[in-house]
């Protein structure tokens, strides 16, 4: 199949990834996401997995072809791993690749390796087991860690993301160790002023090279694009991984940007910081012939697309007009 050229927004960016959130439910509940039970959408809400296949195909028609799992938690949800590898096989598909917080992962890990996944991401933000259990609720950092070397064992492209926390400042080089003994990146991410994460101090992407450089005097910044998002990666001689940064509050990356969110109940967002978006759930279920709403769903897209802001808002906090947590929108 011929690649589609990916479609350009109004200030010439390539936009030619999309977020695919499958549930907003999880099985942990971290402080800065949703520390609290929090009512989750009904079933009937939430889109049916052949309607994201749908609006993955009108995707691909607009030349987006990398494609992100998350959550919440994507493996809670019954059928994501069947879903994962129709979605793998579509004509044109470039990446899929899958977020977790890795407590099921090591039972899912070979459904994954033969569907062939093009990388996991691991949201882990301390090797402290009593504080990733009190920063989780309750998780086990054991279970975490098995996958985790599980999936490096089996040449999986995976990514560890850890949160930026005051808290956690004392584990950066511990996580950072992580990307020395074993063949995975490391990236540490400013925790965004979404939902719960208003209400937690964090550490800048500066301040943890600061202390990271002290430990690998050697790190120097590469020019390497190794996912599909913008993290900035750095290489030194003992690592075999890299040591990233994502660090969207003190070094927005909005000029690079490539992505579309789709939450779970099917409302496509252009920008996480933005109440923005278009209800793609209610063009999916209006009762019209499929040819009929492939066409609007790419003219959905397109828009969109379109539409686009020129950057987000986080340093302007009051202009934040998305206040949803973190698992209503997708990770």
């Amino acid at each position: 199949m011929m690649k589609v050229k990916a479609m350009k927004d109004k200030w010439g960016r390539d936009i030619d990834y999309l977020r695919l959130s499958l549930t907003d439910r999880c099985n942990l509940r971290c402080r800065y996401c949703m520390p609290e039970a929090v009512d989750s959408v009904g079933h009937d809400a939430v889109l049916r997995y052949e309607e994201i296949l749908t609006v993955c195909r009108a995707a691909l028609a607009l030349g987006i072809d990398r494609f992100k799992i998350t959550g919440g938690e994507p493996l809670v949800r019954k059928g994501a791993l069947s879903f994962m590898a129709v979605l793998k096989a579509l004509p044109g598909i470039r990446s899929v690749t899958l977020t977790t917080n890795g407590i099921l992962l090591k039972k899912a890990l070979p459904d994954l390796i033969r569907l062939g996944v093009d990388g996991i991401n691991i949201s882990l933000d301390t090797l402290d087991a009593g504080q990733y259990a009190a920063l989780t609720g309750g998780g086990s950092l054991h279970t975490v860690v098995q996958a985790l070397e599980a999936a490096a064992a089996e040449n999986v492209n995976v990514k560890v993301n850890a949160v930026l926390l005051k808290e956690t400042v004392p584990q950066l080089l511990a996580l950072a160790r992580l990307a020395q003994d074993l063949p995975v990146d490391v990236r540490f991410i400013e925790l965004m002023p979404i939902g719960y994460g208003t209400s937690l101090p964090g550490l800048s992407a500066d301040e943890a090279l600061v202390r990271l450089k002290g430990a690998y005097p050697d790190l120097k910044e590469t020019a390497e694009r190794r996912g599909n998002g913008p993290a900035s990666y750095y290489a030194s001689a003992v690592l075999q991984g890299r040591i990233g940064f994502i660090a969207a509050n003190t070094h927005a990356f909005c000029r690079t940007c490539n992505r579309l969110r789709l939450t779970s109940t099917g409302f496509l967002k252009p920008c996480l910081c933005y109440d923005d978006g278009v209800d793609l759930r209610a063009l999916l279920r209006s009762g019209r012939p499929d040819t009929e709403i492939q066409a609007l769903l790419q003219q959905a897209l397109a828009e969109a697309i379109e539409d686009k802001p020129a950057k987000h808002c986080f340093a302007e906090r009051k202009e934040i007009s998305e206040h949803k947590t973190m698992n209503q929108i997708g990770g």
